[in-house]
């Protein structure tokens, strides 16, 4: 059950933090990237957003056995942590040479800027669902 609240939390932190991310730096002029993407993704032709989102619940199955036990600021910087480095080492080691993506500095530390706060909002999703549930308590 956990694992699956981990993979909707990274589902909804894709759409909610970092798609939310994109779309702030946008508005501000920042990134000429616009947020939640449409075009079909190869094979299956589903919207590139609805792709990333998946991809994003893949990593929150990742991120979940990593942080499941951390409290505190621990728990706060692994997610960050993870979430910012994990993500985008794979998709500038690996996704981009594959599509033929040229890998910069720049998409470099807006992968860890973004995917961080991907990793964040994973951690929050999980961490507010689990208080919700009574699964997690302060001691007396």
């Amino acid at each position: 059950m956990r694992f699956l609240i981990a993979f909707v939390a990274g589902f909804l932190a894709t759409l909610i933090f970092h798609q939310g991310a994109i779309a702030l730096l946008h508005g501000a002029g920042v990134i000429p990237i616009a947020p939640y993407p449409l075009q079909p993704t190869w094979p299956f032709g589903v919207p590139q957003v609805v792709s990333l989102a998946f991809w994003g619940g893949v990593w929150g199955l990742v991120l979940w056995p990593v942080i499941r036990n951390a409290r505190g600021l621990k728990y706060w910087g692994t997610c960050i942590l993870v979430g910012a480095v994990g993500p985008t080492a794979v998709a500038m080691l690996v996704v981009f040479p594959l599509k033929g993506i040229p890998v910069d500095a720049v998409k470099i530390v807006g992968g860890l800027v973004l995917n961080g706060i991907w990793g964040f909002g994973t951690g929050l999703l999980i961490l507010s669902y689990f208080v919700a549930k009574g699964w997690l308590r302060r001691p007396a």
